[in-house]
């Protein structure tokens, strides 16, 4: 059989196009997911958020809830289909969207006739979200849910992997992550139909034609093969790296276990199981007689890297005018709160020099 003549490629393109390195990749993602979930590979995890709005039917002026304390890439993609973000607190032991709050906004939505679009709840730090409490909420309503697991894969709530619980599942595999593409993320959904949609509207909306016709909007989202392939081969990696963060975990649970006044991030029951992302604690300054920032500039001295939680997006200037339900848990999160370095690679001399810097402050 005689190889295709293509109108225009490259000698690197043709090689990896060859090897479908993206189709491997999904069908990995697929079957560590279970499930019966299709995977779309995408050029990033904001990317898949804004597929994921677009597939929900979101559009201009509808309105759509959304975890307060999380990274921005978590709201942006509302903002991008002309949206209104609603923010919702955390609950104080998981850090994720409180369910509490989350159904007095959609009572409160519904009761001046405007019902929210979709629900996107995040595993904030590799931390599962009360899905339980949370998926019925959004049957109960029958309002598309969402689950941002950038930070989460290789989590699981009741045995079940973070991402596969929602309508759609949003993955990440920056450099950050677990596992990485160096750029990229994964549309994570129940269906073939979804994930053909999705494929079709990353490359650009091409519709079904020898010449180049567009009847919708499309978008420059798909994953490179390049990446793909990369993606391929971490895959073989993933619970190694997941049982590295956690072994990083304990090791800070050990370091502060009787340090009076600091939190370790933990696991708040039997049915929850982090990958722990990063690793994160809660400083009582009353207690310690020092803060969280005294604790970072500490490190820093010593050139080691931490850094705050995240600002709870309601106090973002970008946000300022949306609408936001709950108290104060995830405001005093961020004013007391500090991520620890959590890599994969970092070894038993990396440790040490982490514990020699945060003893010279604790005593």
């Amino acid at each position: 059989m005689k190889e295709k003549i293509l109108l225009s490629s490259s000698k690197l393109n043709e090689d990896y196009s060859s090897l479908d390195s993206i189709n491997i990749f999904e069908s990995k993602l697929e079957d560590y997911l279970k499930n019966d979930k299709k995977a779309a590979c995408l050029s990033s995890g904001t990317a898949v958020l804004h597929l994921a709005l677009i597939l929900a039917g979101v559009q201009q002026n509808d309105e759509v809830l959304c975890q307060s304390f999380t990274f921005s890439a978590s709201a942006n993609p509302i903002v991008y289909q002309g949206a209104k973000p609603i923010f919702i607190d955390s609950e104080k032991d998981t850090w994720n969207m409180c369910p509490n709050y989350l159904e007095a906004a959609i009572k409160n939505r519904l009761a001046i006739g405007k019902k929210p679009k979709a629900i996107i709840v995040v595993h904030l730090y590799g931390m599962p979200a009360n899905m339980g409490k949370i998926s019925a909420i959004s049957k109960k309503y029958k309002i598309t849910l969402i689950e941002d697991a950038a930070e989460a894969l290789g989590s699981r709530y009741k045995g079940q992997k973070c991402g596969t619980f929602g309508n759609f599942g949003i993955l990440s595999f920056n450099e950050n992550k677990i596992i990485t593409t160096s750029g990229g993320g994964a549309l994570v959904c129940k269906t073939k139909e979804d994930k053909q949609k999705a494929i079709f509207l990353a490359t650009q909306a091409r519709d079904d034609a020898p010449h180049y016709q567009h009847s919708e909007i499309g978008y420059n989202y798909r994953m490179s093969n390049v990446l793909a392939g990369i993606g391929s081969q971490q895959m073989e990696v993933l619970d190694k790296h997941v049982s590295l963060r956690r072994k990083m975990h304990q090791f800070y649970q050990d370091l502060f276990k009787d340090v009076a006044g600091i939190r370790v991030f933990l696991e708040p029951s039997i049915d929850y199981f982090s990958n722990h992302w990063l690793s994160c604690i809660i400083i009582n300054e009353e207690v310690t007689g020092f803060s969280r920032e005294d604790l970072r500039l500490q490190l820093e001295k010593n050139d080691i890297e931490s850094r705050p939680l995240w600002k709870p997006m309601h106090l973002q200037p970008v946000f300022k005018d949306c609408l936001y339900f709950g108290t104060q848990v995830a405001e005093t999160l961020f004013e007391k709160g500090l991520c620890l370095p959590s890599g994969s690679n970092l070894t038993d001399a990396d440790r040490e020099r982490i514990a020699n810097s945060i003893r010279s402050l604790v005593g």
